[in-house]
């Protein structure tokens, strides 16, 4: 961190402060770290370390592994954060539909949002199988080699998108990885025109992703569905029924977040909802 971190001058209880944030943000980069591994990163005394870890352990926001005597973060964390999501109630309305969703495929299904130019998992549920994709509630992920990714930008309002792209490194992380953009405006586009986004293995090795956007009130893409799938158990010819389980599931949570025109629906499909919603 900078050297003015610990400025002598600052007021004893700003220090501090600041000393409570780094160890908290050391913790986030490196789960279940050490007291010396901490002392050496951040430059300070293990005691004070020490001291800090155990009030924030004491608070709720730190655990300590009984086997290792290491120290992590805590979900009390992570819904801390869930608070400053604009809608912080979509993982509780999702929770069931992506249970049915891992009940039906047997994988893992994934919720994502829009976090700078990355998406954010901010609730997923596990494969019933001893093999699935690694991931972790409150891990980052980039927008271009990832389903949920490439199904928010697909859909986002193309002046912002075009802000988000501009903080997108576009850095390649297996030999799929598109890392042109013009290559990727295309892969919008054909994302758009199908209705469902892909991570043919372009971020993990192995692993293939489904995904669909979830739209709020005004039709606006607030958040990406997916279902991930090890390549092995990945058959191409069930791959529209998994779409079409998505595509079910965000309609109803986006329902629920006011949507009332589904931008994934046909036209004719759309208009022959809204004829029957008007029957009395």
């Amino acid at each position: 961190m900078d050297d003015d971190s610990y400025d002598p001058k600052q007021p004893e209880s700003v220090a501090a402060v600041l000393k409570v944030f780094a160890i908290l943000q050391a913790l986030a980069e490196r789960d279940e770290t050490g007291v010396s591994e901490l002392s050496m990163r951040l430059a300070m005394p293990k005691a004070t370390i020490y001291r800090f870890l155990q009030t924030m352990k004491s608070l709720g926001y730190i655990r300590q592994e009984a086997d290792s005597e290491r120290y992590g973060l805590t979900m009390k964390m992570f819904e801390l954060g869930t608070k400053a999501l604009q809608y912080h109630d979509l993982v509780e309305l999702a929770k069931l539909r992506m249970q049915l969703l891992a009940d039906e495929t047997g994988e893992t299904v994934h919720l994502g949002m829009l976090i700078d130019s990355e998406i954010i998992y901010v609730h997923k549920v596990d494969s019933r199988h001893m093999l699935g994709m690694y991931s972790r509630v409150g891990r980052r992920a980039p927008l271009h080699c990832t389903a949920i990714g490439k199904v928010l930008l697909a859909w986002e309002h193309p002046e912002r998108r075009e802000r988000i792209l501009a903080g997108c490194d576009f850095k390649r992380y297996r030999d799929k990885t598109i890392t042109e953009p013009t290559a990727f405006a295309a892969e919008l586009e054909r994302v758009r025109a199908q209705g469902f986004g892909e991570d043919r293995e372009e971020f993990d090795d192995h692993i293939r992703c489904l995904g669909v956007p979830i739209f709020d009130r005004l039709n606006q893409p607030v958040a990406g569905l997916s279902v991930s799938f090890p390549t092995f158990r990945f058959d191409e010819a069930n791959a529209p029924k998994v779409v079409q389980l998505l595509q079910d599931a965000s309609r109803q949570i986006s329902a629920e977040l006011g949507c009332t025109q589904f931008p994934l629906d046909p036209p004719a499909a759309a208009k022959a909802g809204r004829a029957a919603a008007r029957r009395p």
